[in-house]
């Protein structure tokens, strides 16, 4: 019997996240205060106060959704778990709290990482949506055909799809077509694990040569391969790799099961992870860290 720590990606944030903890608790204010530092600005204004437009922008809610995670799990006192996981953004914050990238490295990266993924595409012409109700292999040939990508894999019934604007609509009508329940644009500002991130590849190689990742102080399990990686080189291209495919998130849950994992604690704002847990599997306890 193990437990993981799960860390959310985008789509978690809210404008006042952490503010309570930043209030009240000195680690927590470490946390945000460190993060501010770092990026040479008042992030933490955004995270508290918004407006939601600006936190929503991919190289500010990376950062923001880490910080705020951070702190939280800072501010707990619980000792780390067997093992860690995120999802998309989340991998990172997962490995700052087993150790693995300093906290100072991992709001570097988050917000070269959103600028990066940002500049690939410009504003308006990129588009990720929620497909529900169908099963991830339909989706994928659709999306195949199409010219887009399935982005995340979150849980049966619930398929991310993300590239070029014009190409997500085609795939889009066509899994109406093949008997998706819904089909719902999401408020991101780039498109998502597909494709066309391929440009920032390329900038997060030479982000990586400037910092250090360690082998981390708990088992992290990748969205790559669905497995535990620990060896440094191998985390860091698995980090790259990610920008161009997929989130394999329904088929890492299935994973843990197989590993022993019979509880998930998610740390970071919303609760988005248990719920996909819990509809993945019904032989691994979730529960919330509460702010």
């Amino acid at each position: 019997m193990s437990n993981i720590f799960v860390f959310p990606g985008q789509g978690a944030q809210v404008v006042g996240m952490g503010a309570e903890l930043y209030k009240n608790n000195s680690a927590a204010r470490a946390v945000f205060d460190e993060v501010d530092s770092t990026l040479g600005e008042k992030l933490s204004n955004i995270i508290f106060n918004g407006p939601m437009e600006e936190l929503t922008l991919t190289k500010n809610v990376q950062p923001a959704i880490m910080a705020t995670s951070v702190a939280m799990y800072r501010a707990s006192g619980l000792p780390l778990a067997d093992y860690v996981a995120g999802h998309s953004l989340g991998e990172y914050t997962a490995l700052c709290v087993a150790g693995a990238i300093s906290l100072s490295d991992t709001a570097k990266l988050l917000r070269a990482r959103g600028n990066a993924m940002q500049s690939a595409v410009p504003v308006g012409m990129g588009l990720t949506s929620v497909v529900l109700g169908l099963d991830a292999d339909t989706v994928r040939d659709i999306c195949n055909d199409a010219g887009c990508d399935m982005a995340n894999d979150n849980c049966p019934g619930q398929v991310v799809i993300s590239g070029l604007k014009e190409a997500v609509e085609s795939a889009s009508e066509k899994l109406k077509a093949a008997g998706a329940r819904r089909v719902m644009p999401l408020a991101l500002s780039a498109p998502v694990h597909c494709r066309v991130q391929e440009p920032a590849m390329e900038a997060m190689r030479a982000e990586f040569e400037k910092v250090t990742v360690s082998t981390p102080n708990a088992k992290w399990i990748s969205n790559k391969t669905c497995s535990v990686i620990e060896n440094p080189d191998e985390i860091k291209e698995a980090l790259i790799y990610q920008l161009t495919h997929g989130v394999r998130w329904r088929e890492s849950v299935l994973e843990m099961v197989n590993m022993g994992i019979t509880k998930a604690i998610e740390i970071g704002p919303g609760n988005v992870l248990s719920g996909l847990i819990s509809r993945t599997t019904d032989k691994i306890e979730t529960e919330k860290l509460e702010a």
